[in-house]
Parts: C-alpha cells; sequence; structure tokens
C-alpha cells in the first residue's frame, strides 16, 4: 500500500491507496474517481505502517480493495460507509478527537 501523510492546520491528513493503481480512474454512474499521483503519491507501506498512520490521522482518503478491506478490518471504518466505485472502494475518516 501507498501512504502519504501531510500536516494540515486540521491535524494530520493521511491518503492511502493500494500498490498499483495510482494514476487509476475508476467509474460508476455519474460518480468518478482518479487516484492521482499528486494526492496519493508517497511512501510504500506494510499493513503496520498504513495502520499506525490511520491512528495519528485526523483525517484519511482510502482507494482500493486492500486498503479499505484492512481499515474495516482494524475497525477505522464501518463497511456501510464504503463507496463502490467500479473495480475498488474508496471510504473517508475523519477522526474528531485528532481535528485541530
Amino acid at each position: 500500500m501507498i501512504v502519504r501523510e501531510r500536516e494540515t492546520p486540521q491535524g494530520l491528513l493521511v491518503s492511502v491507496c493500494d500498490d498499483g493503481i495510482l494514476g487509476e480512474t475508476f467509474e460508476d454512474g455519474d460518480i468518478s474517481l482518479t487516484v492521482t499521483e499528486e494526492f496519493y503519491s508517497g511512501e510504500r507501506c506494510d499493513e503496520q505502517e498504513v495502520l499506525a498512520s490511520l491512528e495519528r490521522a485526523a483525517v484519511a482518503n482510502l482507494v482500493g480493495q486492500q486498503t479499505v478491506t484492512l481499515a474495516i478490518e482494524a475497525g477505522f471504518v464501518d463497511a456501510g460507509s464504503v463507496l463502490e466505485i467500479g473495480a475498488t472502494r474508496h471510504a473517508q475518516v475523519l477522526n474528531l478527537t485528532r481535528l485541530g
């Protein structure tokens, strides 16, 4: 998985995507999601590193089957709030206790 962390005035913003989907666009009807390098490009990380980033995040954007499944299994994302966009999944996390 690829992780990018950015400090913002509101707290840590974490973007995570599956390996191999940078630059891909996923569509479902009127919904389109492009996994841009500008937003998602970062460090390749293993599951434990991804979970550590999510633990520190005020806001997280997650794209990809593996990434979203990991976040669900770890309790960061409720499965009912996941968007299915074409062949991928997308979820957002907002941790109110970490917002600045």
